[in-house]
């Protein structure tokens, strides 16, 4: 049943499977955000700082809703590699089936949606009336690629469950490498202004759905595409929801978090605020293979318990944790003796710079801790059990760290009271997380 393609993490030596795996996310989380850069590059350069700001008064409502799908892909991604772990034919053509017409189904019917609603969308989102016009025309374009966007995330998501990390990595490559191209095309050479960057968007996109679609279809045996059996099967639906939506909910629980925490750094001077923009740059080679580590074991523990391995499951996680941990520390060693450096790479102003640097020097030193919720939630979520990591993230990083912000911020009016609440929120959460992991059951009743 099994190609090369694929990979079996219910054997093998745990903390080698897990790094080779995670190092294709890595570098696809870095790929991403090159995506990102490339696209702001491009907007500030050749068209202006209105298109600039049309771009992000639009980035939430996209964060939103990209975000909440992605919890989608995570729930196919779970049900997939739970089904692999049970070498369950029937299970993985089902699944797989059901991922492809599901992400084809949400994403027209939220183009469609969008497409419509995003004048109004955007007017309660208060976007000024000086580019409320070039923000409707980017967000109606890029609504068009969303059944691409959903598309290439459920599809890698599948593709991820089967053990293979590299093939999805190299997909998201080619569709930057599109980005690039179509952008200085659309941008540079047609002069489209910023409906070009949106196309770009469509284009490169579409060109990643078609790469996994087109992996899916040259599969053999139960990992086999075939386009004319696309049918969403009732009990697999409710297992990618079940898992999927409070995955997605949590997305969006997070990027609220930042909201209500923006509304704090906006309190400040300009300077402060340049420190803020950057620091989520400057955070980047600490955050990113934290978040690699988290998506490995998700998979790694879908596949085992779908295997009935509970104990490797765990062995894997508190692996996972300690690989994370490691390398953290190297990181965060790093990025604090060069901060000043990695801060002027964004913003040369010294001033901007001294913000940055006390901002780094109270939430940097804590970042280990960021890993144990991670990994724990993650693992938590392979296992099938969603709305627990969900409830504690709520809770903890959405509830309780907007209230720290406003307890803190009435007496301690200082960058550093900002930054002082993502440590104690990550302490309180991985508290939480190591309590329900301790004590709960993930293999299922036979």
């Amino acid at each position: 049943m099994r190609k090369k393609s694929t990979v079996d993490l219910t054997q093998g030596v745990i903390w080698k499977q897990l790094l080779l795996f995670a190092l294709p996310l890595l570098a696809s989380s870095f790929i991403q955000q090159l995506y990102n850069t490339v696209d702001l590059l491009f907007v500030g350069n050749f068209i202006g700082k209105n298109a600039s700001a049309a771009v992000g008064a639009s980035s939430l409502l996209i964060t939103c809703l990209v975000g909440f799908f992605s919890g989608m892909s995570v729930g196919s991604g779970v049900v997939m590699s739970q089904q692999v772990g049970a070498r369950s034919e029937e299970g993985i053509r089902k699944t797989l089936h059901t991922a492809v017409a599901l992400s084809f189904a949400g994403g027209i019917l939220l183009t469609i949606l969008g497409y419509i609603g995003a004048p109004l969308f955007l007017k309660w989102m208060n976007t000024p009336e000086e580019i409320i016009a070039s923000a409707v025309s980017y967000v109606r374009i890029y609504f068009l690629s969303l059944t691409s966007v959903i598309t290439y995330n459920i599809g890698s998501g599948v593709i991820r469950a089967t053990g293979n990390s590299s093939a999805p990595m190299l997909i998201q490559l080619m569709g930057g490498i599109t980005n690039v191209i179509m952008d200085a095309v659309f941008v540079v050479w047609f002069e489209n202004g910023i409906d070009g960057v949106a196309w770009a968007t469509l284009i490169s996109q579409t060109t990643s759905a078609a790469l996994a679609l087109v992996y899916l279809f040259r599969q053999k045996g139960a990992y086999h595409l075939n386009f004319r059996k696309l049918k969403i099967y009732g009990t697999v639906l409710k297992e990618i929801i079940r898992v999927g939506i409070p995955a997605g909910i949590q997305s969006l629980v997070i990027t609220l978090s930042n909201v209500f925490a923006q509304y704090h750094i906006n309190g400040f001077n300009v300077d402060a605020i340049a420190a803020f923009t950057a620091y989520f740059k400057v955070e980047l080679p600490i955050y990113l293979p934290i978040v690699a580590f988290g998506q490995a074991i998700t998979i790694f523990s879908g596949q085992n318990i779908g295997a009935k391995n509970e104990e490797r499951m765990r062995k894997g996680t508190r692996t996972c944790i300690l690989m994370g941990i490691f390398i953290t520390l190297i990181m965060m060693g790093i990025m604090l003796l060069f901060g000043r450096q990695a801060f002027r790479l964004f913003n040369k102003d010294e001033e901007v710079i001294a913000y940055g640097l006390r901002i780094i020097r109270i939430s940097f030193p804590f970042y280990w801790v960021y890993v144990i919720l991670e990994v724990l939630a993650a693992s938590i979520r392979g296992a099938g059990k969603s709305v627990p990591p969900m409830a504690i993230i709520l809770t903890n990083i959405c509830i309780v760290r907007t209230l720290l912000l406003f307890v803190i911020m009435s007496f301690y009016h200082d960058v550093r009271g900002i930054a002082l609440t993502y440590p104690i929120t990550w302490g309180l959460t991985a508290v939480c997380m190591c309590l329900y992991y301790r004590y709960g059951k993930f293999v299922p009743h036979k």
